[in-house]
C-alpha cells in the first residue's frame, strides 16, 4: 500500500484551517499532516512534519504569504497552491505568487462556508495531486506587469485584419509561460491571438491588464463582439466559452454560457473547435503547459482543417499534460520549446517571413 500524500495547510483563518482539511479528508490518497496559522508557524512545521505539499494563505499576519512563499521555494522546494481571497487586491497578489514560484491557485468561495467550500474541492485536491509530482526549481521571476513593461507598444494600434487566428490553450503554469510568451512579440505582429487559460472567474481581468503593460502586442478581457485585429490577444473571461465567429463587417468572439466541456468553462476545445470551422487553413493551434487533456480534440480539428498545430515540449512545461495528450493522438504538428514559441509564431504568422524560412 502506497503512502498517503502529506500536505500542510497554512492559513490565519480557523475556520480555514478546519474547512480545507475536511474536503481533502474526502480523498483516501492525501493525509493533512497539520495546520499552521501564519507564515513563521509554518515554516517550523514544514521542518517537523515534512509535508509534499502546503496550500497557503497570502493574507496572513506577522510572515504574510508571499515572503512564507519565499522562505519555502528557497529553503525547501515544496510545491505551493495559493488559497486565494475572490478580490481585486486577492488577484494581484495571486499573480505575483505565480510569479515567485507559486505551483498554482484555487480562488475561495466568497461565503466561505463549508457548502460552498464544496466548489473548490476537486479543483484542489487534483492541483494537490499534481503538484507533489512536480519537481520545484528555485526562481524568483518579475511579478507580471512590473519589471518588464514594455516599451515599443503602438500608442494608436491600426485596425488591420490579421494574417493568421492563433488560438492558445493554456493551464497550469499558464500565467507565466503566456507572459514569457506574450512578451517576446513585436508590436506589429501580423496575427491575432485568442487565449483559453483555464482560470477562476474574476481573475482574468486583472491578468489580462497585467499582461497587457508587460507586452508590446495588446491584450485585453474579451468581450462579445470583440474584432479579431492585427497585434492584439484577447483573453477569455472565466467561467465562459469563447468562440470566433467570421462576420461581414470583421471577425469577432462571441462569449457563451454553454455547458461545461471536458470539466471546464471557458474550454479549449470549444475554442479550438470554432477556429477549425471559420478559419480552417488560416488558424494556428497552441497547446501549453496545463493537466488534463482540454484542447487535444480541437486541436485534431484545426489539423484536419489544414492549419498549423503546435504543442510546447515536455521539458519547458510545467506540467505536461494537454500538449501531450495531443502529441499522443497525433494532432501537433510541431513540437517546440517555450523560449522558441514566439519566434515560431511571428513567422508563421508573416506571409513574407514565412517565405524566408522556406527558402532557407
Amino acid at each position: 500500500m502506497s503512502e498517503k500524500l502529506r500536505v500542510l495547510v497554512v492559513d490565519d483563518s480557523a475556520l480555514m484551517r478546519k474547512l480545507i482539511p475536511q474536503i481533502l479528508a474526502r480523498d483516501s490518497d492525501i493525509e493533512v499532516v497539520g495546520t499552521a496559522m501564519d507564515g513563521a508557524f509554518g515554516l517550523r512545521k514544514i521542518e517537523e512534519l515534512k509535508p509534499q505539499v502546503v496550500t497557503l494563505d497570502l493574507e496572513m499576519p506577522r510572515m504574510d504569504g508571499m515572503e512564507t512563499l519565499r522562505q519555502i521555494t528557497r529553503r525547501f522546494r515544496i510545491p505551493v497552491i495559493v488559497v486565494s481571497a475572490h478580490t481585486t487586491e486577492g488577484a494581484s497578489a495571486t499573480f505575483k505568487a505565480l510569479a515567485l514560484g507559486a505551483f498554482d491557485f484555487v480562488a475561495k468561495p466568497r461565503d466561505a462556508a463549508s457548502s460552498h467550500m464544496d466548489q473548490i474541492a476537486e479543483d484542489l485536491i487534483s492541483k494537490i495531486k499534481v503538484a507533489a509530482k512536480t519537481q520545484v526549481l528555485p526562481h524568483e521571476a518579475p511579478a507580471l506587469g512590473e519589471s518588464q513593461r514594455a516599451t515599443n507598444k503602438p500608442v494608436n494600434r491600426p485596425r488591420k485584419e490579421p494574417t493568421k487566428i492563433v488560438a492558445i490553450g493554456i493551464s497550469t503554469g499558464g500565467p507565466n509561460a503566456l507572459q514569457y510568451l506574450l512578451a517576446q512579440l513585436p508590436g506589429d505582429f501580423a496575427g491575432s491571438i485568442v487565449v483559453v487559460q483555464h482560470m477562476p472567474e474574476g481573475f482574468t481581468e486583472m491578468f489580462a491588464r497585467r499582461l497587457n503593460e508587460s507586452c508590446a502586442i495588446d491584450v485585453k478581457e474579451a468581450q462579445s463582439g470583440d474584432l479579431l485585429i492585427a497585434g492584439r490577444a484577447l483573453i477569455c473571461p472565466g467561467n465562459r466559452h469563447i468562440k470566433v465567429r467570421r462576420m461581414p463587417l470583421g471577425n469577432i468572439v462571441v462569449l457563451s454560457d454553454e455547458s461545461r466541456v471536458n470539466g471546464h468553462r471557458p474550454s479549449v476545445d470549444v475554442l479550438f473547435r470554432s477556429i477549425a470551422t471559420e478559419f480552417g487553413t488560416r488558424s494556428i493551434g497552441v497547446l501549453m503547459t496545463g493537466m488534463g487533456d482540454d484542447g487535444a480534440l480541437g486541436m485534431g480539428l484545426i489539423k484536419s482543417s489544414g492549419g498549423l498545430t503546435i504543442a510546447q515540449s515536455e521539458e519547458s512545461c510545467v506540467v505536461f499534460g494537454m500538449p501531450k495528450a495531443a502529441i499522443e493522438r497525433g494532432y501537433a504538428m510541431r513540437v517546440i520549446a517555450l523560449d522558441l514559441m514566439a519566434n515560431t509564431l511571428n513567422i508563421q504568422s508573416s506571409p513574407e517571413r514565412a517565405a524566408r524560412e522556406v527558402k532557407v
